[in-house]
This record gives C-alpha cells, sequence and structure tokens, in this order.
C-alpha cells in the first residue's frame, strides 16, 4: 500500500553504495527480483543493433540533409532509440562531468546524505523510487536535478564538493539543450512538420523543461538476480542518456527482445519518451 505522505519515506534509506561496501555475500531479499523481471543477455540475432546517426549530416546539403531526416524516421519508427555521434558536445565538458560526479560518490556517505532526496520532489541524492511499502528496489543509487527553466532549481540541492561539479554541470547541461533543439527540429522535420514545430510544442526557448539523474551502480555479489534499473519508458519528449563507454549494460526492447547497447565512445543514445510517440493508423 502507497503512503500518502510525500514528506518521507514508507522505510529506512539505506543507500545501495553502503550494502555494496558492507562485504555482503548475497544479496538482501528486497533487490531480487521475480524470475521473469530478472536480467536477461541480450540476442543473439547480429541484426538487431540500435541505429547509430551521424549529426554531421545534418547541414545545408540537401542530400546529407534528407538522409540524416530518413534515418531519425526510421530509428523513431522502428526503434523508438538510436545514438548519436558527431553532436558538437564538448568531449572535454562531458569528461569533466564524468569525473565531477564519480567524485562525489566517492565522498564519505554522511556528506553525501546532506543532500538526501524525499517523494515530494525526488531532487538530491537518492536510493529509490516511490512510496510504496516493501516495494522490490533497484541496486542503484542516484543524484536527481532540476536543470530548465532555472526559476525551479533548488540550489541548496546542488552539491558543494566536488568545487567544480555546479559549474560543470551548468555547462554540460546548456550543451544538451543545445543537442536536444537539433534533435527536435530533426524529429520534427521528418514528420513533415515545421522544423520549430516540436520545439514550440514543449514550451519553447522559455517553458522547456530538462532534468538530469546521475545514475550510481555499485558493485552487486549477485548480479544475475537484481536490477540497476527497472524496465520503464520515460515520461517526458525524449531523454539523452550519457553510457560507460566501456560497459555494456543497457538494454532496449525491441519486439520481443532485449537488446543490449553496444557503447559508441564520445556518444549520446537518445529514447524517445511517451510524450513523443505515437500511434499510426493506415
Amino acid at each position: 500500500m502507497a503512503s500518502s505522505n510525500l514528506l518521507e519515506w514508507p522505510e529506512a534509506i539505506v543507500p545501495v553504495q553502503t550494502l555494496s561496501g558492507s562485504g555482503m555475500s548475497t544479496v538482501p531479499q528486497k533487490y531480487i527480483k521475480p524470475p521473469s523481471e530478472r536480467p536477461s543477455g541480450s540476442t543473439n540475432d547480429p541484426n538487431l543493433r540500435i541505429p547509430v546517426i551521424d549529426l554531421a549530416c545534418f547541414s545545408n546539403a540537401p542530400d546529407h540533409h534528407q538522409a540524416l531526416l530518413e534515418a531519425v524516421a526510421d530509428a523513431c519508427k522502428d526503434w523508438g532509440f538510436f545514438q548519436v555521434v558527431n553532436h558538437d558536445v564538448d568531449i572535454e565538458v562531458v569528461k569533466r562531468m564524468r569525473g565531477a560526479w564519480r567524485e562525489f560518490f566517492d565522498l564519505p556517505m554522511e556528506e553525501k546524505k546532506v543532500y538526501a532526496n524525499l517523494p515530494v520532489t525526488y531532487e538530491g541524492y537518492g536510493s529509490r523510487l516511490g512510496v510504496e511499502k516493501e516495494a522490490i528496489l533497484d541496486w542503484s543509487d542516484y543524484y536527481f536535478l532540476n536543470l530548465f527553466p532555472r526559476d525551479i532549481r533548488n540550489l541548496d540541492k546542488w552539491p558543494k564538493i566536488p568545487t567544480d561539479l555546479r559549474e560543470t554541470t551548468e555547462k554540460y547541461a546548456c550543451q544538451l539543450i543545445s543537442l536536444c533543439q537539433v534533435l527536435l527540429k530533426a524529429m520534427s522535420s521528418s514528420l513533415g512538420l515545421e522544423e520549430d514545430y516540436l520545439h514550440s510544442a514543449f514550451g519553447g526557448s522559455d517553458g522547456i523543461s530538462a532534468t538530469m539523474r546521475a545514475n550510481y551502480y555499485p558493485r552487486c555479489p549477485q548480479p544475475e538476480l537484481t536490477l540497476g534499473l527497472s524496465s520503464h519508458s520515460d515520461p517526458g519528449g525524449f531523454t539523452l542518456l550519457l553510457t560507460d563507454d566501456n560497459v555494456e549494460g543497457t538494454q532496449v526492447r525491441k519486439g520481443d527482445s532485449w537488446v543490449t547497447v553496444q557503447p559508441v565512445p564520445g556518444s549520446f543514445l537518445v529514447n524517445i519518451g511517451d510524450q513523443i510517440q505515437v500511434i499510426t493508423v493506415d
């Protein structure tokens, strides 16, 4: 039964990082997924690979421009996911972003708990979502922030340590917003709409909202029994996911199969959200 009090969690919060660091050899029962939800291997079909789209083709050259729009349309229609490369997000900013948030998660637990979140907003440092008692939890900790519009930010929830985290996160967020605008234009045009259609539909330059979630997946003693993040769809327009360049873990649903995303260094994974998905009727 769900709690009606959004100012508190239904149970005491124990960060997964604390559990992982305790030396336990088995996963606590509350993290063990039912057999039908446990991790699955990737599909063996070599033809099922997430599309990779080169945004350098989004140029004024008619042939290149049309090829990109067709690739975006096919990826959105057939997958709902694609990876983008040559996206103009500064790789040095990305490196600093990874480093700053890794440094935050490496801080002593008491320093991180200063930023502990609550279910009323989720903003801050957390280890669970939802207020259902005795829910089966994911094996991960996270940090959630509101980015845009700026007037909804709670700067008390922006960590002061490491000292460059705030500045780095701001630069990263601004560059990702620019990338989002390029993708919205491409998606709009691929649907035969004016290129600013989706941008305007989501509020325009002053109204678009964006949030960020930094996920931390501690070592797990029985990874075959649990998940770092349960299967889900994203409720917004779309998500840009910065995956680990060296670790295969993210999977997407294609028909009846789960397909493991093959990391492409320097890329972002684009996940079409519930608000953009449409149903066509022939």
